[in-house]
């Protein structure tokens, strides 16, 4: 078992920081238990904090012009830097050649290095060679599994006991994942054995104990990693509830995503993740993005399981804009209606426990 945390990071993510693409160093920035993270690189917004300019609560993790620069800045501290971890998401998961240069540039000052992109930089020659004759290591967290190593669908999900609860949303970048963290934690903190299921590599880079990059797969294993990652989650830790990341969105044109995760995963409730502000998918100008009630009846469809509740993504928005956007979209659907990172997890913690009060009364 992987001891954590593995050591501390700087993350990059030039240019990207404020904006959608910077959705894996925001991750990091709020929560990971696989790194402590010392700095993130984005010349952009130097000299400020990143936990300030993310959600306006300071971090005490600066911002910083270049990798070097940061390493420098940080290597005579009591924590000096051990890895690089590529803080970027963009579309298409490619690597522009000035990161790769700055990625090198990490090798050269002793960091391994951590890349969840579709460019695999350990069949990188140039990179690889430097990296062996320094003695680091680095991670595609993308990079597929052989198909000797991957589970088809069972049927084992049948096995689990636990309360499964599947965190979707209305499009890709819309804060899925920083909600299933929230949740997953306020849970445990309300004395509920809690395991949270990663899906992709920001999970991965998180810590999640559980999981599988859904991007890294053959289509016909999909479904049954997700089966064996809940799986597996039951097996060795018994615990009272599974929070499961979703990916992507049902109607998102570039990414569809959940369909699997609601088969397979099979939740016996879905949290759904939605952006007010939005007009479009995220990316795609001219694609409209569907509208909130056929989205959460397209989950149901699907699934023949409950959408509980729509968590709000408050970007673009002030509080104010925030609170009456949820007082809408309450009154609209009927669910409860919460901005979890202003207002706090408890009305969610509370749909669970009464999700876990009626299944255990359930003949």
């Amino acid at each position: 078992m992987t001891i954590l945390p593995e050591g501390a990071a700087v993350v990059y993510c030039e240019g990207a920081f404020d904006t959608p693409n910077g959705k894996t160093a925001h991750g990091l920035v709020r929560f990971t238990r696989r790194y402590r993270v010392l700095a993130v690189v984005d010349s952009h917004l130097a000299g400020r904090d990143a936990g300030e300019v993310l959600d306006g609560s300071r971090r005490d993790i600066p911002l910083c012009a270049s990798v070097e620069e940061t390493v420098e800045r940080l290597r005579p501290s009591t924590t000096p830097p051990t890895h690089l971890v590529v803080g970027l998401a963009p579309d298409g998961g490619r690597l522009s050649p000035s990161a790769r240069e700055e990625v090198k540039r990490a090798l050269e000052l002793g960091l391994h290095v951590d890349c969840g992109l579709h460019d695999f930089l350990s069949e990188d020659e140039e990179l690889a060679s430097l990296a062996r004759r320094k003695g680091l290591r680095i991670r595609d967290v993308r990079k597929p599994p052989h198909p000797r190593e991957l589970h088809f669908f069972s049927g084992k999900i049948e096995e689990v006991r636990a309360f499964k609860v599947a965190v979707l949303g209305t499009d890709s970048a819309v804060g899925k994942r920083t909600t299933a963290w929230v949740l997953a934690r306020a849970l445990e903190e309300a004395g509920l054995r809690t395991e949270m299921i990663g899906t992709g590599q920001t999970a991965w880079m998180q810590g999640a104990r559980y999981g599988v990059v859904l991007d890294a797969l053959v289509n016909d294993f999909v479904a049954g990693e997700i089966e064996h990652a809940v799986w597996k989650a039951w097996e060795e830790a018994r615990p009272r509830v599974i929070v499961i990341e979703g990916q992507g969105s049902l109607m998102n044109p570039a990414y569809p995503g959940g369909f699997e995760i609601l088969a397979a995963g099979r939740p016996d409730g879905v949290v759904l993740q939605h952006a007010p502000a939005r007009k479009d998918y995220d990316g795609f100008p001219g694609y409209p993005l569907h509208a909130l009630d056929r989205q959460i009846r397209a989950v149901e469809l699907v699934s023949g399981r409950p959408v509980v509740a729509v968590t709000v993504n408050h970007e673009g928005m002030t509080a104010e804009e925030t609170a009456a956007a949820c007082r809408r979209i309450a009154r609209e659907t009927g669910l409860p209606a919460v901005d979890v990172l202003r207002e706090g997890p408890r009305a969610l913690v509370e749909l669970v426990e009464d999700g876990l009060r009626a299944s255990s009364s359930a003949p």
